[in-house]
């Protein structure tokens, strides 16, 4: 006991978590421990970290490559199962926490959590709540989108950056909502509703619903009947990007599109404005000589029709001046005036009728006789 007036002397934080360790690692060693898992991590290493839980209190475990690949149930070992274990309590000294090592594990049975979000979204599968048929394509240049995720955190300002430095003539609006606890699935609801709403004065032309990464139980929220419905009901086109890569809940089987993170979200929501200006430009030189490739073949073909017609016309020509020739001389042959070169004449009356019979003549009928040269007048006496 210190003397009155005095301090008792003090004991290093070594010292404590030395005492710590001393009292816990040997009463709590080769046990089994009931629980779900949740925040189930592998590593390149082959190490797994993750969270025991129940309803009640969780405590971080290990399970090192070796131990797991011993386990024959390693590959059911995921967020949501229920797992028995056995392990090591051990105490980390550098920084004063304690884990469970796990040596050992088998599955018990499917945890709560992950029960509920089995059996919703069974229930919404048979509804086609989540078909292929019912998603729609997300415009290619969206003007305006819309975000509904915590105005707090590094989502907003990281999509942000990401949508401005790749379109920077863009309108985005936030809508404010909680991504965690019990009234987040209500919150987020109330975005969605917004962006959809005629009344707000702003139509989105795509709404992305996002949120940064976490546990199981930490995204549940967005495993809510009402949020799924709501995003799957959206007339606005929705990205879904909740959680890491790793991460699935219903909201993301909703959506139209689902995308492994918020900044992902961002990348596939609009192009890049400097590649479509360079791909306009492109364009516009291909078109430019495509073009004057055209005129030219256009211009050549011109050419040669030109000659091709004027080469047809001059044969017509040709040919025709041959046919009239023929023609011509066939006319000869046939006129009643090609006699007349042979020392013919021909007599007609006064009338034009040709005469043929003395006979018929009449004294003082006018006649007219035509020579191979020159023609006469006489009359019948």
């Amino acid at each position: 006991m210190a003397a009155s007036g005095q301090h008792p002397q003090p004991i290093s934080v070594s010292a404590l978590t030395a005492s710590i360790k001393a009292a816990l690692e040997p009463r709590l060693s080769r046990i089994y421990v009931e629980a779900e898992i949740s925040g189930w991590r592998l590593y390149p290493s082959g190490h797994a970290y993750f969270t025991l839980k129940d309803s009640g209190a969780q405590i971080s475990a290990v399970m090192f490559a070796s131990a797991l690949a011993r386990c024959r149930a390693a590959a059911e070992l995921k967020d949501g199962a229920k797992v028995v274990v056995y392990g090591n309590v051990t105490v980390y000294a550098p920084r004063g926490n304690y884990q469970l090592v796990v040596l050992a594990a088998k599955l018990a049975g499917v945890g709560d959590l992950m029960r509920q979000y089995l059996e919703l979204k069974a229930k919404l599968e048979a509804e086609g709540l989540f078909d292929r048929s019912r998603k729609r394509p997300l415009p290619f240049m969206p003007r305006r989108i819309g975000i509904a995720t915590s105005e707090a955190g590094a989502v907003i300002h990281d999509m942000c950056n990401v949508l401005l430095r790749r379109f920077p003539a863009l309108e985005i609006r936030l809508c404010p909502c909680q991504v965690q606890g019990a009234a987040a699935a209500a919150s987020i609801v109330h975005a969605v509703e917004y962006f959809n709403s005629p009344d707000v004065g702003w139509r989105a032309d795509l709404l992305i619903v996002a949120r940064g990464g976490g546990s199981f139980e930490d995204l549940f929220c967005f495993n809510d009947e009402s949020l799924v419905r709501a995003v799957a009901a959206s007339a606005v086109p929705t990205i879904s990007a909740v959680g890491h890569e790793t991460d699935f809940t219903l909201c993301d089987f909703a959506a139209d599109m689902r995308a492994g993170t918020p900044s992902i979200a961002a990348e596939i929501a609009v192009p890049v404005m400097a590649d479509l200006a360079g791909r306009v430009a492109e364009l516009g030189r291909s078109m430019a000589a495509s073009l004057r490739a055209k005129g030219e073949f256009f211009a050549q073909r011109l050419d040669h029709l030109a000659d091709a017609l004027s080469a047809s016309l001059a044969m017509r020509r040709e040919r025709l001046e041959t046919r009239l020739a023929r023609a011509a001389d066939r006319l000869r042959l046939l006129s009643p005036y090609g006699v007349l070169e042979r020392g013919y004449s021909l007599t007609t009356t006064a009338d034009g009728a040709l005469v043929r019979d003395a006979s018929a003549l009449r004294r003082g009928d006018r006649l007219k006789t035509r020579f191979a040269a020159g023609e006469v007048e006489s009359e019948v006496v």
